[in-house]
């Protein structure tokens, strides 16, 4: 199983809930928005367009204007009313908390149901929720249910002035039963961590069979000082060996380093070696391990290296492209097209069928029709105007040469066309002072007029391709797509970047 879905993690849960009755899943890593008032962005290459803000939208967690009441219903449908209860309590002095609890417990809810029975949850969690989660959990799993409160440890560069440093993050850990498996960790200690241990602490030295000191446990320092190991021996070994230790419910690791290749680009995004010690806790090979908000994919991307199974969820299509990228762009062709066919992805219309049903579904359904043709079959990304009068629905940018960027204009249309439509693109190229512009519509829909007057708009500067470029869906679905000067890359997704210009530049997506 390799499984990614588009779309609200509410209602992929509950369509997995009822083909899956009695629960599939090993682990369940989940690293959800917090209730912290901002928006989880994701941020492209700028056009620096007056009317075009350069970011997408991919998950607000503006719970405070979220319509909750009828998650609060269901958990009372579930037999929940002690979390009802407590829920609205909470609402009494916080409205805010309250929406944002209620959402996250009716997630919550399906997601223990999808366990097995030996299955186990963790939950990456921020300081302005965890206390109120810590207790969502309790009722939801059991307090018997609970087995850890790990603790993320880290160092960054920070200037605190008036409170202590903030230098980890919590995760709670739960199983679905006492049957919950559990693979102990021995991680190494490199030689510079163990000398930092002062000989006042409760330390003790194991040796195994063949008389290596390769393990420390609390004990009673004095006594191994007047014991028989040899104390001057035992630190010229711990020069030459690296001591195992078992691992704590503390774990030590830094923030992904700006140069790391793992990088992404987001401040938010966790290390892959952090997943790798709770995937390699609680699941085993050939295990099905799920992220419901996977973001920039993280734990899917860690699951595969470690040759799990998986199932990945967000609400973004961009996310979805993304996690397709990081778990592909590493490999050769022939590589990348064999784990492409392994690959499942849901919440995509699949033929023209499919496409049809989601243009003519609702207006939010055609504003979903435009956002799946931009962002995930030509690669760019949606105007946030979504309005008829901003003159393109969104756009993508390419290299024109070593030093300038080119950029594009994308319109969808996902009923009937006229003329007129085309030439208001046309004019918004020209007066935006767009490179290429891109009209996309069904097949049924293009005219013999409309390709003449395409191409009556002329070639782009040196280049045998057209300024103004039809496109089908039937096309895109097939494969083509817009033709760029001289084969150069479309480069509407930014690159990690480094030092200040990072921090200014890029916004958070969960990952």
């Amino acid at each position: 199983m390799k499984q990614l879905y588009f779309g609200d993690c509410l209602d992929v849960l509950k369509e997995l809930a009822l083909k899956y009755p009695d629960g599939f899943i090993d682990l369940i890593y989940i690293d959800p928005p917090f209730n912290s008032k901002r928006n989880y962005n994701i941020l492209f290459e700028d056009i620096d367009m007056s009317d075009v803000k350069a970011q997408k939208e991919a998950f607000s967690d503006t719970w405070s204007n979220v319509k909750y009441i009828d998650s609060m219903n269901e958990l009372l449908e579930h037999n929940q009313l002690d979390l009802y209860n407590f829920l609205k309590l909470v609402e009494s002095t916080d409205h805010s908390a309250a929406a944002y609890l209620s959402t996250m417990s009716h997630r919550i809810y399906y997601m223990r149901a999808l366990l097995k029975e030996t299955g186990s949850f963790y939950m990456h969690c921020d300081p302005t929720m965890s206390h109120y989660l810590k207790i969502v959990c309790d009722f939801l799993f059991g307090k018997k249910n609970f087995r850890n409160e790990v603790v993320w440890h880290y160092r960054r560069w920070t200037n605190v002035q008036k409170q202590f440093q903030k230098m980890h993050d919590a995760i709670l850990f739960y199983s679905k039963s006492n049957l919950n498996k559990f693979n102990s960790l021995q991680i190494e200690m490199s030689t510079s961590q163990l000398k930092k241990y002062e000989r006042g602490f409760d330390q003790n030295v194991i040796h195994n069979e063949n008389g290596k000191y390769s393990q420390l446990i609390v004990y009673d320092w004095d006594k191994v000082k007047n014991s028989k190991i040899d104390i001057d021996k035992f630190d010229k070994i711990i020069e030459r060996e690296t001591p195992i230790v078992s691992q704590s419910d503390v774990i030590i690791l830094p923030v992904i380093n700006s140069q790391a290749k793992e990088r992404l680009g987001y401040p938010t995004q966790k290390p892959e070696t952090l997943l790798e010690r709770i995937i390699k806790a609680s699941s085993n090979e050939g295990d099905v391990v799920a992220d419901f908000f996977c973001g920039c994919g993280t734990t899917i991307a860690v699951a595969d290296k470690l040759n799990r199974n998986w199932l990945g969820v967000d609400i973004s299509h961009l996310a979805i492209k993304l996690i397709l990228d990081r778990l592909t762009s590493p490999l050769d062709d022939k590589s990348k097209s064999e784990l492409l066919s392994e690959i499942e992805i849901n919440g995509y219309p699949k033929d023209i069928a499919s496409a049809h049903e989601l243009a003519q579904s609702t207006k939010k359904g055609r504003f979903k029709f435009q956002d799946w043709v931009i962002e995930v079959l030509i690669g760019g990304v949606s105007n946030v105007k979504k309005t008829a009068d901003s003159g393109f629905d969104g756009y993508f940018t390419f290299n024109k040469n070593n030093n300038e960027k080119g950029v594009g204009l994308i319109e969808v249309k996902s009923g009937n066309v006229k003329l007129n439509d085309l030439t208001y693109l046309i004019e918004t190229v020209t007066r935006k002072e767009a490179d290429l512009g891109v009209f996309v519509c069904f097949e049924e829909h293009l005219t013999d007029s409309m390709l003449q007057k395409a191409k009556q708009q002329g070639s782009f500067k040196g280049y045998k391709i057209d300024k103004i470029q039809m496109l089908t869906i039937e096309q895109l679905l097939s494969g083509k797509n817009v033709r760029l000067p001289g084969g150069v890359a479309n480069t509407t997704f930014k690159k990690a970047v480094n030092g200040k210009k990072y921090e200014e530049e890029l916004l958070i997506v969960n990952c």
